[in-house]
């Protein structure tokens, strides 16, 4: 597992590794007294994908360090943008169950807008430029799959 930790404004968290999300942790992590608004965003395993039914788990792979850096970088890109007070990005590694959280972003602003703004940046960026892997697992076969910026909505 690897993570840089910080509460405080200015002071983000940003962890890789295997232990379960918890939001609870994460929002009290990106609340400040100066907070008027705490944006998170929660990214689960779904029991489909294109073209699959049926999916059962995925299995997620990652350079945890590398990895963690790089969700640094975009974390800072964010903090470049927006005045935020504090920025948490969780993503999991190891196996999931559909239903679990496998990325959690979490943005504490002093309003709705840069919160909702840079916490879609933070998730959206590090989809489509973070080294992290998927394996979907189906009744009957599993497959490597690498999400990009074509699936942004």
């Amino acid at each position: 597992m690897t993570s840089t930790e910080k509460p405080g404004r200015g002071a983000d968290f940003v962890e890789v590794g295997p232990d379960p999300v918890e939001p609870e942790k994460l929002i009290a992590m990106v609340s400040t007294p100066s907070c008027g608004a705490i944006a998170l965003f929660l990214g689960t395993v779904r029991d489909h994908s294109t073209g699959k039914t049926g999916v059962t788990h995925l299995e997620y792979e990652a350079y945890d360090d590398v990895v963690a850096d790089k969700i640094a970088e975009i974390v800072a890109e964010a903090r470049g943008l927006w005045d935020l007070e504090t920025v948490a990005a969780v993503h999991r590694v190891g196996s999931l169950q559909v239903g679990e959280t496998s990325v959690a972003v979490a943005v504490g602003s002093g309003h709705r807008e840069e919160a909702f703004a840079a916490a879609r940046y933070v998730i959206d960026e590090l989809k489509a430029r973070v080294p992290i892997w998927k394996k979907e697992h189906w009744p009957g076969g599993a497959e490597w799959v690498r999400e990009d910026l074509e699936h942004r909505s």
